[in-house]
């Protein structure tokens, strides 16, 4: 009894090894995984790199960013709307871009923050074009040519010329390339003298006409206007210190919107567009 349960376990267990043996030939590995179907493709653009072109034509609309205290360029006229020669461009532009111009006025020392903020989808406000600046945003080719030029009081005799500003007191536009040249060139150039800041152009001349300032750094164009309105008592002296080109801003890496105003700009000035805009403002042909 005890020899044939012995052999009857013993079986037992063989034909319990042979069966786990079995069972473990005949399991099927587990499937591999699908494969990614996205594999080695690029991660999709995010909304936000998306191409500014197409939202700005979405939305039937671009975003300008300008002063609106600037005349001739970009002012407020007696219909409180914008106008001017900026105004006239941008209106132009976006005419051949196919949609509708949404002017933003703000103080221009905040125009280029505003832009990076995407509050504006390009800046039309006499942005001079800078090595500095083609940094952080793109520019349009040139649309005009600035001279700019010493402006003292009409009874001045102290002030002729860039070098005769040292120790004195000198206006001129917060956060422009005119307040920047004042600094980096011509300071080092002729010595120490105070410098001024303004928001805008008017309260500069108030100060120049009434004395609190000797002299400002300005666009003839720009000043005129404001100069004959106000009859204020100031003239422009010497050749001009500097010439700078504007162009048309916008945020980098936008090279679809960067090539659709080039085009616009190059069209307005091929069909005399550009020509008619200049002269109704100036009252000369454009000065390059």
């Amino acid at each position: 009894m005890s020899i044939k349960l012995s052999k009857l376990f013993k079986s037992a267990s063989l034909l319990s090894v042979l069966a786990i043996a079995l069972a473990g030939c005949g399991t099927k590995p587990a499937p591999a995984p699908a494969p990614d179907a996205n594999a080695g493709k690029k991660p999709a653009e995010t909304t936000t790199a998306a191409n500014s072109l197409e939202q700005i034509k979405k939305a039937g609309k671009i975003r300008v960013g300008l002063m609106g205290t600037y005349a001739p360029y970009n002012f407020l006229n007696e219909k409180h709307e914008i106008d001017g020669f900026d105004a006239d461009v941008a209106k132009a532009v976006a005419k051949r871009l196919g949609v509708q111009v949404e002017f933003i006025t703000g103080e221009f020392s905040g125009l280029i923050e505003g832009l990076q903020k995407d509050k504006y989808d390009a800046l039309v406000s006499q942005v001079t074009i800078t090595e500095d600046r083609k940094k952080t945003m793109d520019f349009s080719t040139p649309y005009v040519k600035n001279a700019v030029n010493v402006v003292v009081k009409s009874d001045n005799t102290t002030i002729q010329k860039l070098e005769d500003f040292k120790g004195k007191k000198i206006g001129v536009g917060l956060g422009t390339n005119d307040e920047k040249y004042l600094r980096d060139v011509a300071m080092p150039k002729v010595g120490t003298f105070e410098i001024a800041t303004y928001n805008d152009v008017i309260t500069s001349l108030k100060d120049l006409n009434v004395g609190r300032i000797d002299a400002t750094i300005n666009n003839v164009f720009a000043i005129k206007p404001l100069v004959e309105k106000n009859q204020f008592k100031v003239k422009v002296v010497g050749e001009p210190i500097k010439e700078d080109f504007a162009g048309v801003a916008i945020r980098k890496n936008n090279p679809e919107l960067l090539d659709a105003i080039n085009k616009a700009l190059a069209e307005m000035k091929a069909d005399g567009t550009f020509k008619e805009i200049f002269q109704k403002w100036f009252g000369v042909d454009p000065n390059f």
